[in-house]
Parts: structure tokens; C-alpha cells; sequence
């Protein structure tokens, strides 16, 4: 009796012991969590109904974001766009990417060597025609971007080849008042930068 005793008290003990560290340490990341604020203020979204989306997008919009289509190349409005400013998702409005790293790649189609936010964007490779390709899509809104290529050996060898129907163009001009403030920082760090590479 008296080492079932013991048996279950050791138990306890321990029991008691793994609460009080998980609770400590649930508390120790909700500290964290509330004294580091994210660098980046999110947007909260919620994709709307294709009914809605619909009436909210061109025919081509819809069709390259929600069917994963391919807008043609140099008869687009953004391939050889050179002003200094920020692309965000057509669709949920999350900032995707900045002017600063978007240069001419030759194929007619907006490219990019990063994202502005890499948490606004997802990959999905994939083998449907025969050969591995990257898909780009918007975290938030899952909306088809375009794709990613690997180019190397080059130093900024990642090519985002991005579809401007995925895409809408901000000015820096006009940051502030799109609610976009956040970014006005960066081109004023580089105030001679171009748009393109």
C-alpha cells in the first residue's frame, strides 16, 4: 500500500511539474508574442464568393488568378513598366512586390529577382505538363500569380514571372493615402534607384 502510495505521489509530482512548465511556457510566448509586433502590418482578408469575384475582376483578371491562365506576353500593361512603386494582389490587396527588384527579363512578362514580403506569397512545384515547374500564388487570397524560375548561375538568379493581370501598380506618390505607408522608406533609401534592373 504504502509504495502505491508512493507510486501515485511521484506521479502527481510530475504531472504537476509539466503543468506548471507548460503554463510558463505558454505565458513566456504569449509575452513574446505581444512585445514583438510584426515589422509589417497585415491586412486581415476574406476571400469573397467567385459570384462577387466575378463582377469584381476583368474577364482576363479572373481567369489568370482563379484558372491559373497565362495573360499574353509583351500585351501586357505591366511587362515594361518603369516606375518606382509597389505591385499587390489584385485580388486581397497584400503588397507582393516592389519596382526596386524588378527588372527586364526579356520574355514580356513582369519579372522580379524577390518578393516585397515573402509572407504574402506561396509556392506550389508541380509536374502537369511533363517538366517541374514552380507555381506563385498569394497567400491570402490563393490567387495565381505567375511562376518562378530558377535562371542561376546569375547573382539574382530567381526570376519571378509574374502575370500583370494578378497584379495592381502603386506610384510611391501615392502610398500614403492606398494605406501603403509602410513602403515609403525603402525608395527613400535608395532615392536614385531605378525601377528596373
Amino acid at each position: 500500500m504504502a509504495r502505491e502510495a508512493r507510486t501515485l505521489f511521484a506521479a502527481l509530482v510530475t504531472a504537476s511539474a509539466s503543468v506548471t512548465f507548460l503554463g510558463s511556457s505558454a505565458l513566456a510566448q504569449a509575452k513574446t508574442t505581444v512585445a514583438t509586433p510584426p515589422s509589417t502590418p497585415r491586412r486581415t482578408f476574406a476571400k469573397p464568393p467567385d459570384a462577387e469575384l466575378k463582377k469584381k475582376l476583368t474577364p482576363l483578371q479572373y481567369a489568370v488568378t482563379q484558372h491559373a491562365a497565362t495573360e499574353t506576353p509583351f500585351r501586357n500593361v505591366y511587362w515594361d513598366n518603369h516606375e518606382p512603386g509597389i505591385y499587390v494582389d489584385i485580388v486581397s490587396g497584400e503588397a507582393l512586390f516592389s519596382s526596386l527588384d524588378k527588372y527586364d527579363s526579356g520574355t514580356g512578362w513582369p519579372s522580379f529577382t524577390r518578393p516585397l514580403d515573402p509572407a504574402n506569397i506561396r509556392t506550389k512545384t508541380d509536374r502537369m505538363l511533363g517538366f517541374e515547374r514552380t507555381e506563385v500564388r498569394s497567400a491570402h487570397a490563393d490567387s495565381h500569380l505567375g511562376h518562378l524560375f530558377d535562371d542561376g548561375p546569375a547573382p539574382a538568379h530567381l526570376r519571378y514571372c509574374m502575370n500583370s493581370a494578378s497584379m495592381r501598380f502603386i506610384p510611391v506618390a501615392q502610398l500614403e493615402a492606398e494605406g501603403y505607408g509602410q513602403y515609403v522608406e525603402l525608395f527613400k533609401a535608395r532615392p536614385g534607384a531605378k525601377a528596373t534592373k
